[in-house]
């Protein structure tokens, strides 16, 4: 199997993994402060990941690889987290889900800007189409419902695609399983204690949903997926591997019909086949 299509199966594997990221963060913030929920998580992914370091005797990264993992930290394992949780309070995740659409583009131009890629324009228009079809939804269901929880999901899209493309440059000379495990070490000592501080100070009425949401964004979301998909990007590159992000939603609007019962919209439908079909596009002229 050459290089590229590992590149996207091994993408492809992060994509179904993180598709349940979004309806476990529900879950999750139903009983957990947002605030808590980002802190434990990546608390208890670091730990696995302090762990599974030291099983493989990793090296140290080196001076220069410590500020894009500095990116990565912030970006995937406190911000994106955060601000995903803080934004599910204010709308379903059926909604939030299709903001992930507009992650590959913001991941596309991380990669051009910090990674030199350089994909054909055809690449392009079926990106901005993506984009747009995400857009257009979000206009459609209507902004003005929660500007807020709207304004906090295209912040998370932001932030998770800059850490997106650093992470998948590092991964170039670390595996996926190092980058994300030392950028989870290295949020150790702020998430640590914050948890610690923002811990509920009674686990009554904290239902078995909300620990399993728990545990899923802690240790897929926060761990197993990044160690596939930062492979999947330096395999496949970062531009063309990341628009796989775009059939996101389409797992995802499933998984929320599935789990949380939320209401899959015929419009939701459209948009999901819509973005898919961008995907294939993009594959082509990457």
């Amino acid at each position: 199997m050459e290089r590229t299509t590992r590149g996207w199966l091994n993408g492809m594997i992060g994509v179904v993994i993180f598709s349940g990221s979004l309806p476990a963060t529900r879950i999750a913030v139903m009983d957990f402060d947002p605030l808590f929920l980002t802190a434990a998580r990546a608390v208890i992914a670091g730990l696995l990941a302090v762990g599974l370091l030291a099983w493989r005797k990793a090296r140290r990264p080196g001076r220069e690889d410590l500020f894009p993992l500095a990116i990565v930290a912030i970006g995937c394992v406190v911000a994106f987290p955060l601000l995903t949780a803080m934004a599910l309070q204010y709308i379903s995740a059926a909604h939030s889900m299709v903001f992930i659409g507009a992650l590959p583009l913001a991941t596309a131009i991380f990669a051009v800007l910090r990674n030199g890629e350089r994909p054909r324009p055809a690449f392009w228009v079926f990106a901005l189409l993506g984009g747009s079809l995400v857009t257009g939804y979000a206009f459609a269901q209507g902004l003005t419902a929660s500007p807020l929880g709207d304004g906090l999901m295209l912040c998370a899209v932001v932030a998770c695609g800059f850490g997106y493309a650093e992470g998948a440059r590092l991964s170039r000379t670390l595996d996926g399983l190092q980058v994300i495990s030392w950028a989870l070490v290295l949020s150790l000592p702020v998430m640590l204690p914050l948890a610690a501080w923002e811990m509920p100070r009674t686990w009554d009425g904290i239902g078995v949903p909300a620990w399993l949401g728990l545990a899923y964004v802690s240790l897929f979301s926060m761990l197993i997926g990044f160690v596939f998909w930062y492979r999947g990007l330096a395999q496949g590159g970062v531009a063309a591997v990341g628009q796989l992000q775009l059939l996101q939603p389409f797992l995802g609007l499933a998984l929320a019909a599935a789990l949380l019962h939320e209401q899959v919209t015929t419009l939701m439908l459209f948009a999901a086949v819509g973005v898919f079909t961008c995907v294939a596009g993009t594959r082509k002229f990457a």
